[in-house]
């Protein structure tokens, strides 16, 4: 609790829950000493906050009897504007979140006047945000990256991905990672972290739901000057120029495309009724090994080895389904 702003909004809920409390007392639960508390005590004042002080043995500091903080008062507009944050908040299936945005929401509605309160529920119960669904990742897990992104400190973790250079069977690896986490970025349905992997000495995307046994490391790092995170990551995921190329259409929509591939295959894009896919794959026996696992029909537009790679597994898997 750093911030001087932060310190005089925690007095007042101090006042507000205790009643009355010393100096000392109130100095204490802030963490700063008693000269800085009169300065805190005196922002409350001359911000309206109506104190008295008595000194004495049983004196302290006190709200005066009777006051009430007045409700917020929100436009049309700032409530439109936090419901639907509120919503998106709940759809976004992080960890417990839609309990905590019911507390949340719980909390606004017994200081909101009731015209306003009205209308945050019936948005709640009138709106829906249809959300790519999607395997969430632990609310821990995002709240220590989104600290040590803001604080510039390095993480550790354990990360488990596909192989695409040589793993034919497509089986998952799991390694130890150090990582200085740049920025986090949630998109079509995935919460990612962008920033420096020790173990490649480059820039890497991370997907936060394949992270396990995370923690901080008191390790400071500097972030490179004006990075954003989202351009990066929309920039990588378009320019996977290793390996071959591949282009197929998928007979299916944008939304459940991104739900059985995500980003990090390739770059995504809506073509008529269908979604053309472009990647590249250090390995096309890996790369067919994935196409059986769609769950809907695909045209493959490049290369023509994919195709006769494919027809190999179809006619092995036939094979074996047949002895």
């Amino acid at each position: 609790m750093s911030n001087p702003t932060t310190r005089v909004l925690a007095l007042l809920e101090l006042l507000q829950i205790h009643g009355n409390a010393s100096g000392s007392e109130l100095a204490q639960m802030l963490g700063v000493d008693g000269r800085t508390l009169r300065r805190y005590i005196a922002t409350l004042e001359e911000i309206g906050i109506p104190l008295t002080a008595e000194r004495g043995r049983h004196g302290g500091y006190r709200l005066v009897s009777g006051y009430k903080l007045p409700p917020m008062m929100f436009t049309n507009e700032e409530t439109l504007a936090i419901s639907l944050g509120l919503l998106a908040a709940r759809s976004l299936s992080v960890g417990e979140v839609s309990t905590a945005v019911a507390s949340a929401q719980a909390k606004l509605e017994r200081v909101m006047p009731q015209k306003l309160k009205q209308q945050l529920r019936a948005l709640g119960d009138s709106v829906t945000l249809d959300l790519v669904p999607t395997e969430a990742p632990d609310s821990v897990t995002l709240a220590t990256l989104a600290a040590a992104t803001q604080n510039r400190c390095r993480t550790v973790f354990d990360y488990t991905g596909g192989s695409s250079n040589g793993n034919a069977e497509g089986k998952e690896s799991t390694t130890r990672r150090e990582f200085d986490p740049y920025g986090l970025v949630f998109r079509r349905g995935r919460w990612y972290a962008v920033g420096h992997c020790h173990l490649r000495a480059d820039l890497r995307t991370f997907r936060l739901d394949r992270m396990q046994q995370l923690r901080r490391l008191e390790v400071p790092f500097q972030r490179p000057q004006d990075f954003d995170a989202a351009a990066y990551l929309t920039s990588s995921f378009a320019s996977m120029d290793s390996g071959i190329e591949v282009e197929l259409l998928l007979h299916t929509d944008l939304a459940n495309a991104s739900a059985v591939l995500g980003d990090e295959l390739g770059l995504l894009t809506p073509k008529g009724d269908a979604v053309l896919w472009r990647a590249h794959t250090g390995c096309l026996n890996w790369f067919a090994a994935q196409l059986v696992r769609l769950p809907f029909t695909f045209e493959i537009l490049t290369p023509s080895d994919l195709r006769a790679e494919l027809r190999r597994q179809a006619e092995r898997l036939l094979a074996i389904s047949t002895a």
